[in-house]
């Protein structure tokens, strides 16, 4: 059965070219568009959409009091459309705190090859919503566990891969993990611009420095990297060194930057000295790379079906037989200190 839509956007032209991309998918219908969010919130009732393509900038209310209120009184997976710029990610991150499940760049100028990658990511984002369990803004507390002053785990790489729902997960991780971290490099799905906010928003959480990844930055204990939004991530050696490369290839599994791209480089690189983590996500980025690192000796971990926003990435993960753990989220934290600490 087809995902049913509704667009609200102020641009006419946005409405008309989400319209296009989304009505050449069979799995997507567009059952209406609205121009501001008080046309919306009538369509909503009337036709009753699976997912809601929420524009933030936007006359009359804009999209983040919207979306506040709709998530108040008529919780629902709304994907959040921003400019392609920093201010465009800032606002991008306060709406996944509010509750959004997704966040995208608006089509504007993309022609040609650039326009069907974010087609094709757009149709991901939105059948993503479509199953995502949507969770309330506001979570539990959760407790940060110590370090274990012994492990000075130098020869240790932590990589971690998410997609939908995993900004939500990501921030309760490194809410959890102690300062000295083993080097921790992660992709989490997200366009270009909005990875530099996100970075800045764990590490307001984190013990740890997290940062957003930079071609040729060298890995150590304590800090975290994050792939750019548009670039792929890779975990290279450098003599006793672990450094990261990004490059520009062509979409994995959909994706740029992938799962798998990273985590299949840290099976080289790393090998028995890898941890992974795969979080929430839709579709099988990550599951080619958790065989790989598993086989070169390293540990695997997926998070459960129970704690995930969309058990999509973990479950075909788990399907390949190559995964260690199977955890709740809020044991996945503990679960890396104490490989570490085992590996030390």
């Amino acid at each position: 059965m087809a995902v049913r839509v509704l667009i609200v956007d102020d641009s006419a032209t946005v409405r008309a070219a989400l319209t296009r991309i989304f009505s050449a998918d069979p799995g997507i219908e567009v059952v209406g568009t609205a121009p501001d969010p008080f046309v919306a919130r009538d369509r909503i009732v009337a036709l009753r959409p699976d997912v809601i393509t929420l524009d933030i900038e936007m006359p009359r209310m804009d999209g983040l009091t919207f979306l506040g209120k709709l998530m108040r009184h008529w919780p629902m997976p709304v994907v959040v459309l921003s400019s392609l710029t920093p201010e465009g990610g800032e606002l991008a991150m306060r709406a996944l705190a509010l509750g959004a499940v997704e966040v995208m760049c608006k089509p504007q100028n993309q022609l040609g090859h650039g326009l069907e990658e974010l087609a094709v990511q757009l149709v991901d984002k939105v059948k993503a919503a479509a199953i995502a369990r949507v969770r309330p803004a506001a979570e539990a507390p959760v407790q940060r566990i110590a370090g274990i002053a012994a492990a000075e785990a130098t020869h240790r790489v932590v990589a971690l891969g998410a997609s939908t729902g995993g900004t939500q997960a990501l921030r309760r991780l490194f809410a959890q993990l102690p300062a000295d971290i083993p080097g921790t490099v992660i992709v989490q799905h997200m366009p270009p611009n909005f990875t530099a906010s996100f970075a800045r928003g764990l590490d307001e959480v984190a013990a740890c420095e997290v940062r957003e990844a930079r071609d040729g930055d060298a890995l150590h204990p304590g800090l975290a990297l994050l792939a750019p939004g548009g670039r792929h991530m890779l975990l290279t050696r450098s003599g006793a060194r672990y450094v990261v490369r990004l490059s520009d290839g062509p979409l994995v599994c959909r994706q740029r930057p992938a799962v798998d791209v990273l985590f299949k480089s840290v099976a080289r690189a790393a090998g028995r000295n890898a941890t992974a983590a795969i979080l929430t996500g839709m579709g099988n980025d990550g599951a080619d790379g958790i065989r790989e690192i598993h086989r070169a000796g390293g540990h695997t971990i997926a998070q459960d079906e129970a704690s995930c926003v969309v058990y999509g990435m973990p479950r075909e993960a788990v399907a390949t037989g190559e995964v260690d753990e199977v955890l709740p989220l809020d044991r996945i934290a503990a679960a890396l200190v104490a490989r570490r600490a085992a590996a030390a």
